[in-house]
């Protein structure tokens, strides 16, 4: 067992897991970004009612704006990593053959609320591209955009799953990974 771990580390990885790495990186580095942000800028706007008994009011809105990109684009994240919410308790319960046909039911139960969600987000995206915001200027629809993105790229991720787990052998009761 050892050997297989101690072999596994001393092989060069491939192309595509250098690939899946350099994009996963950019992916942190583009959240972290969005996070400083707006940990800057509430810090910028806290500092000014403080020192100077002012306010700069689109660092509030521009915060919130970045609150809600790093909200789903942590949502994605989490569901790219199988970090997400799972009530599994009943499920282990089951048979290995029993649970895979509750764990089909469920996957094909979470891609219809990511359709209903990238459609209600569309929908939401197409009434708000016309408004926007009162202290930036900024278009909202822009803003709303990012629950159809991570509605889309849930639903992607989780048909990936679905396909994996309906090719699994039974006795596999464990998440599909990767």
């Amino acid at each position: 067992m050892q050997q297989e771990e101690t072999a596994r580390e001393q092989t060069p990885p491939t192309t595509t897991e250098t690939k899946r790495s350099s994009a996963q990186f950019c992916f942190e580095v583009f959240c972290a970004t969005l996070f400083l942000g707006m940990i800057g800028l509430v810090f910028y706007n806290a500092i000014l009612r403080k020192v100077f008994n002012s306010s700069y009011p689109p660092s509030e809105e521009w915060a919130r704006f970045l609150f809600i990109y790093i909200t789903f684009f942590g949502a994605i994240e989490g569901f790219y990593r199988y970090r997400h919410i799972a009530v599994d308790m009943f499920a282990n319960m089951l048979g290995k053959g029993a649970r895979k046909i509750v764990d089909i039911i469920a996957m094909i139960l979470g891609i219809l609320a990511m359709v209903l969600l990238l459609w209600g987000g569309i929908v939401n995206v197409l009434q708000t591209m016309d408004t926007y915001s009162p202290a930036t200027g900024f278009n909202l629809g822009l803003i709303n955009s990012t629950l159809p993105i991570m509605a889309f790229a849930a639903l992607l991720l989780q048909l990936r799953d679905l396909k994996k787990r309906i090719a699994s052998d039974p006795n596999d009761t464990q998440e599909p990974r990767g």
